[in-house]
């Protein structure tokens, strides 16, 4: 069973799933959280939930999914990238905005992370090989 994790986790996309699988349950948590013990507000419980998920997913999409060194210029283009992703997301939310609270923040969380790993592969992490850690 160890060796086939170890085999699983040689590909990307398997370590982007994982600690994106991890970054959306934060995303969801805090912001059902929210919505529960705040106010009924999506928008609201979408950037809190943002943002927690935000600082995890960085480091762990940098240093375990694309395997490159944290810096501001990575740590930039991420953060354009997922604050256009929850400006998506918000404009998602909107269409289906006679759907129930939680069920738009699930659509969400469902649809923009497949946008997101396409152009982290090929923008945010697409930096000359001295960027990278041991691969």
């Amino acid at each position: 069973m160890t060796a086939l994790l170890d085999r699983l986790l040689q590909y990307r996309i398997i370590r982007f799933i994982l600690t994106g699988g991890m970054a959306t349950a934060i995303h969801i948590a805090v912001a059902f959280l929210f919505l529960r013990f705040a106010q009924d507000s999506v928008l609201y419980a979408n950037i809190c939930g943002f943002t927690i998920a935000f600082f995890f997913s960085y480091f762990a999409q940098t240093l375990l999914v694309f395997k490159h060194k944290v810096n501001w210029n990575n740590a930039i283009k991420f953060f354009a990238v997922q604050f256009s992703s929850l400006m998506a997301a918000q404009g998602i939310s909107e269409i289906f905005s006679d759907v129930n609270s939680y069920a738009r923040v699930l659509i969400v969380v469902v649809i923009l992370p497949v946008i997101t790993y396409i152009v982290h592969k090929v923008w945010t992490f697409s930096e000359p090989n001295n960027a990278t850690i041991n691969k």
